[in-house]
C-alpha cells in the first residue's frame, strides 16, 4: 500500500462525512464498536483508563455522526463539569443555587438557539406582522473572524441528539444542587457520563443519580448477561430493519409525503402502521443501546414497556419513552407544583401558551372560548379549595405535556400532539370516576353534538369526530347494558381489550401531528407540517371508496401482514417474552453464534438502498 493510499484511508476514517454516519444499522458502526471493545478489553479493570478511553471514543463517535457540532458537546461538558465542582465547593446556599440556575439557563439557551430559532422567529413574525429572517450568528461571527466563508450563515442546523444530552446535563446540575449525588471530580469521568456513545444521540436519557455511581464500579459481565446483551442487539436490529424501515419505505413515507394522492383507507392505515413503525424504530435503537452498553458492563434504564398494551393515555405515558416521562415528571411537573399546588410557572406557562394561540389564530371564536374557559376555572377555583387543587394539578400536567411535545420538535404540530395527549390524560382522569350509566349519557350527548354539527356544517374533521365519538358511545352503551343485565358477571379481559384498542386508536390519531412535523427543514416546518396534517384529515374525513379496499390490501399485503404480525408479537405476554429471552441467553456459545449469523443473514435481506436514520435522531 502506497503512502497516498494510506493517507486517503486515514482521511476517510478521521474526517466527517454526513453520508456515512455511525448508525447502528451500518457496518461502519460495528467495525468502530469492535475496535472500541477490543481496546476496552485491554484495561477494563482500570477504572480511570476505561472511562477516559470511552469518553474519547464517544467524542469521536459524535464527531463522525455530527461533525463540528462536537464542539457544542465539549462546551456543555466542560461548563457543567465546572459548575458541578463550584456547587459542591460553595459554602453558601445562594452560590449553589446561582450556579445551578446559571447552568440550566445556559444549557437551555444553547438548545433553544439551535432547535427553536425558526419556531420562535416564525411565531413572532406571525404575531406582529414582521419579516425577520433567522441568521446563524455563530457561523457569521466565525466567518468574520477567519475572513473565510467556512459556514453557511443563512441557516441553523440542528445538532444530532442535543435534546438528549441537554436534559442529561440539567439532571446532573439539579441532582448535585439537591445533594442527591456528589459532583464528579474527574472531567474524564464526567465527559464519559455525558457522551456515552450507545445512548448519546437518541437516548434513553440517563439520569445522573442512575449512571454516575456506575462510573466507579468494576467491570463485570456474566455469561448470562452476555447472552442477554446479544439478544437485545439482535432484537433491536430486527425491529429497525425488518419492521420500521420496511414499513416506512414501502408504505408510510409514501402516504405522508403525498396524502392527497392516496385514498381515505390508505391514509388511515398509514396512521396505524406509523404507530408500529415509530415504536419499532425508537425501541429498536434503545434495545441496541442497552445491549452495547451491557457488553461493556454498564446498564441503561428501561425505556419501553409494551406501550400498546396500555389501557389509557396516562398508562401509555408510563410505558412509552419512560426516561423522558420520568425526567419531565421530576424536573418539570413537580417543580411547577405537581399535584400539590400551582406556582408562578404554572400560570405563566399556560397563559403564555394561550396568548400565543390566540395571536396566531387571530380568531375571535378561539379567543372567546379560551377567555370563557379561564373565567369558569377561576370561579370554580375561588369557590372550592379542593377544586382549586385539582385544577392546579391538571394545569401542571397539561403544561408538562405541551412542553414535552415542544421538546420533540420545533413546530406547532408537536405542541398540538403534546396537547392532545394531555387532554387525553385529563379526559381519562375524569372519565374513570363516572358510573356506567353516566358514561353512556355523556358519550351519547357528545356523539349527538358532533353528529348535529356535522349535519348542519359538514366538514372532514367533524366527520372524524362524529365517527370516533359514535364508536366510543357504542362501547359505553354496550358496557352499561351488560352491567345492568349481568351485574355480577364482569369480563375483565374483554373490558381490558376494548380499553387497549381505544387507547391505541387515540394515540395513533395524535401521531398525525407528530409524523407530519417530523423530518422537516426547521425554516418551513410549521407550514409544511400543518398542510400535511390538514390533507390527511381531509382525506380520512372525506369520501370513502370501500370498493377499493380489497385491492389496496392485495397490493400492500406484505405491509399489512407485517403490521399484524408485529402487533401480535407486541401483545405477547411479558412472561413469554422473558422466557425466550433467557433461553437465548443460556444457549451454548456455538449455537448462539449460529443463531446470530442466521439472524444477520435475514436482516441483510431487509436492508434498504437509502440510508434510514433513526426517527429520534432529529430530536
Amino acid at each position: 500500500m502506497t503512502l497516498d493510499n494510506i493517507k486517503i484511508f486515514l482521511t476517510s476514517i478521521f474526517s466527517f462525512n454526513e453520508q456515512y454516519p455511525l448508525l447502528f444499522t451500518q457496518f461502519n458502526f460495528w467495525a468502530f464498536f469492535a475496535l472500541v471493545f477490543a481496546v476496552f478489553s485491554l484495561f477494563h479493570s482500570k477504572r480511570l483508563l476505561r472511562n477516559g478511553f470511552l469518553f474519547f471514543a464517544s467524542i469521536f463517535f459524535y464527531y463522525k455522526t455530527s461533525g463540528l457540532f462536537v464542539l457544542i458537546l465539549i462546551f456543555d461538558t466542560i461548563l457543567d463539569y465546572l459548575l458541578g465542582c463550584f456547587m459542591d465547593h460553595s459554602k453558601r446556599q445562594g452560590a449553589r443555587k446561582f450556579h445551578m440556575i446559571f447552568g440550566v439557563v445556559v444549557n437551555l439557551l444553547v438548545l433553544f438557539y439551535f432547535k427553536y430559532a425558526y419556531f420562535f422567529t416564525d411565531a413572532y413574525n406571525t404575531i406582529v406582522g414582521s419579516k425577520y429572517e433567522v441568521i446563524n450568528w455563530l457561523a457569521q461571527w466565525t466567518n468574520d473572524l477567519t475572513g473565510k466563508n467556512y459556514f453557511d450563515a443563512s441557516k441553523i442546523l440542528l445538532p444530532v441528539g442535543i435534546s438528549f444530552y441537554t436534559f442529561q446535563n440539567i439532571s446532573y446540575l439539579v441532582d448535585v444542587y439537591k445533594k442527591k449525588i456528589k459532583h464528579v471530580s474527574n472531567v474524564l469521568d464526567f465527559g464519559f457520563y455525558v457522551s456515552f456513545f450507545p445512548q448519546l444521540v437518541a437516548g434513553p436519557i440517563i439520569r445522573a443519580d442512575q449512571f454516575v455511581p456506575q462510573l466507579y464500579k468494576k467491570f463485570f459481565l456474566s455469561r448470562r448477561q452476555f447472552g442477554i446483551a446479544v439478544f437485545w442487539i439482535l432484537n433491536g436490529l430486527a425491529k429497525k430493519l425488518i419492521m420500521s424501515d420496511y414499513l416506512a419505505v414501502n408504505f408510510v413515507d409514501r402516504v405522508f409525503n403525498n396524502p392527497s394522492l392516496y385514498t381515505a383507507f390508505e391514509n388511515l392505515s398509514a396512521l396505524f402502521i406509523y404507530s408500529l413503525q415509530v415504536y419499532a424504530d425508537f425501541s429498536g435503537y434503545t434495545d441496541i443501546a442497552i445491549g452495547v452498553a451491557m457488553l461493556m458492563g454498564f446498564y441503561l434504564p428501561k425505556n419501553f414497556n409494551s406501550p400498546y398494551k396500555a389501557d389509557s393515555p396516562s398508562n401509555f405515558w408510563k410505558r412509552w419513552h419512560i426516561s423522558l416521562s420520568k425526567w419531565l415528571q421530576d424536573y418539570l411537573y413537580i417543580p411547577l407544583g405537581g399535584n400539590r399546588n400551582a406556582t408562578f410557572g404554572t400560570y405563566f406557562c399556560i397563559l403564555f401558551i394561550a396568548f400565543v394561540i390566540i395571536m396566531l389564530s387571530k380568531s375571535v371564536v378561539v379567543a372567546s372560548v379560551i377567555a370563557a374557559l379561564a373565567v369558569i376555572l377561576t370561579i370554580v377555583s375561588l369557590a372550592s379549595k379542593r377544586a382549586r387543587l385539582k385544577i392546579s394539578t391538571n394545569i401542571n400536567m397539561l403544561n408538562t405535556m405541551l412542553l414535552g411535545g415542544l421538546w420533540h420538535g420545533a413546530s406547532w404540530n408537536f405542541m398540538i400532539w403534546g396537547g392532545l395527549n394531555g387532554v387525553g390524560i385529563l379526559g381519562f382522569k375524569i372519565w374513570r370516576h363516572f358510573k356506567q350509566w353516566l358514561r353512556s349519557l355523556v358519550s351519547g350527548l357528545i356523539f349527538a353534538a358532533f353528529f348535529a354539527c356535522n349535519y348542519f356544517w359538514p366538514s372532514p374533521v367533524l366527520m372524524i369526530f362524529t365517527v370516533w365519538s359514535g364508536v366510543f358511545f357504542f362501547g359505553a352503551l354496550v358496557r352499561c347494558l351488560y352491567s345492568a343485565i349481568w351485574p355480577n358477571r364482569d369480563i375483565p379481559w374483554l373490558n381490558n381489550s376494548w380499553n387497549i384498542f381505544m387507547t391505541f386508536v387515540f394515540i395513533s390519531f395524535t401521531r398525525l401531528f407528530f409524523r407530519s412535523g417530523s423530518n422537516l427543514d426547521p425554516a418551513i416546518a410549521n407550514e409544511t407540517a400543518w398542510n400535511t396534517a390538514k390533507a390527511m384529515v381531509n382525506s380520512i374525513g372525506g369520501h370513502w371508496n370501500t370498493a377499493a379496499i380489497p385491492e389496496i390490501l392485495s397490493n400492500y399485503w406484505p405491509v399489512f401482514t407485517l403490521f399484524v404480525v408485529g402487533m401480535i408479537i407486541h401483545w405477547l405476554p411479558e412472561h413469554f417474552k422473558r422466557w425466550y429471552r433467557v433461553n437465548f441467553a443460556l444457549m451454548p456459545i456455538w449455537l448462539m453464534g449460529i443463531v446470530v449469523v442466521a439472524t444477520i443473514f435475514v436482516l441483510y435481506q431487509f436492508v434498504t438502498a437509502d440510508l434510514q436514520p433513526f426517527i429520534y435522531f432529529q430530536f
